[in-house]
């Protein structure tokens, strides 16, 4: 038997694979950047054909996303002031005056609190689970890690009335509070499963010395395991901010009004005043950055989060 060597990568080979690599990205982001350059064309060029590349920008999908527009008479309207603000001028182009304010902006803000709460408090019992699985013997744990995980494989659709007849009798329809609940319950089986395994490569080691110093059990998962665990701990929360943040299903069925997310939501603008797609792109653009920041803000644990153990013999 031939022994076996692992040679370097080729200069070829190096350029071959960053060509694929660059091809890849730069075709999964033509949606991505078509969807932000719509949000700053008009409706006539949002909807040409052929697709306009090359266009005037303008901000009147923002200005449409954040307002509530009401057409009026060509005489009520030349009895009016001129604008003050330049979002007023775009809007009386088309003899329309601003109303109000739209509800995108209560509808963001649900997002960020139902999506970054349930996310909270998936990770954090998802820890502490996941931490009496791997280093306290359980009855039956094996059985009860099935158990867990196969609440992620169930489709949503299938629990869904139950669900929504459930949440009617207890008052949670339409609450925040349901909301974090029913997302944490969803996401807390896969915190479980990812935080054991990073949580199973922690040697054991580390905390005996700690409690031979004197720590309880609590310091020494407080002060020795959590920081070792960072990583895992950023990597699901990523997971389960991305869950949560674009789930769709049961919050059109459970919310209406105060806790409804901006995934209901963004498909509603379509309606309003005929076809405003650059509204619509400009609320999806809106809409992709908390989730687009906070996965910048911690790459540096996903990349070690992913790659955790690999080297392990």
């Amino acid at each position: 038997m031939s022994a076996y060597s692992i040679s370097a990568p080729t200069t070829r080979s190096k350029w071959v694979a960053g060509i694929l690599v660059v091809t890849y990205a730069i075709i999964t982001m033509i949606p991505l950047i078509w969807i932000i350059l719509t949000a700053f064309k008009s409706p006539a060029d949002a909807i040409s054909y052929p697709p306009k590349v090359v266009f005037d920008p303008t901000l009147e999908g923002y200005v449409n996303l954040f307002t509530t527009r009401t057409r009026i008479s060509p005489e009520a309207l030349a009895a009016l002031p001129e604008p003050d603000t330049w979002y007023d001028r775009i809007v009386r182009q088309y003899d329309m005056v601003i109303a109000g304010p739209s509800k995108f902006g209560e509808r963001f803000v649900n997002s960020v609190i139902i999506g970054f709460g349930s996310t909270f408090l998936s990770v954090f019992l998802g820890t502490l689970a996941a931490y009496a699985f791997s280093r306290f013997r359980i009855p039956l744990a094996d059985d009860l890690l099935f158990f867990i995980l196969s609440t992620r494989m169930m489709p949503p659709i299938a629990v869904a009335i139950p669900i929504f007849l459930m949440y009617r009798q207890l008052g949670l329809s339409d609450t925040h509070l349901g909301m974090i609940l029913l997302y944490t319950a969803v996401n807390i089986s896969l915190a479980v499963w990812l935080l054991k395994g990073f949580i199973d490569e922690i040697p054991r080691e580390y905390e005996e010395a700690a409690l031979i110093d004197g720590y309880t059990r609590f310091q020494a998962f407080y002060k020795v395991v959590l920081p070792q665990a960072a990583t895992g701990i950023a990597s699901t929360a990523i997971f389960c901010l991305i869950f949560a943040w674009n789930e769709y299903a049961f919050a059109v069925l459970l919310t209406s009004a105060n806790a409804q997310t901006a995934p209901p939501f963004i498909p509603t603008i379509i309606g309003v005043g005929g076809l405003d797609w650059p509204a619509v792109a400009a609320g999806a653009t809106l809409f992709l950055l908390p989730v687009m920041i906070f996965t910048v803000a911690l790459r540096n644990h996903l990349l070690r989060g992913i790659t955790f153990g690999a080297g392990r013999k």
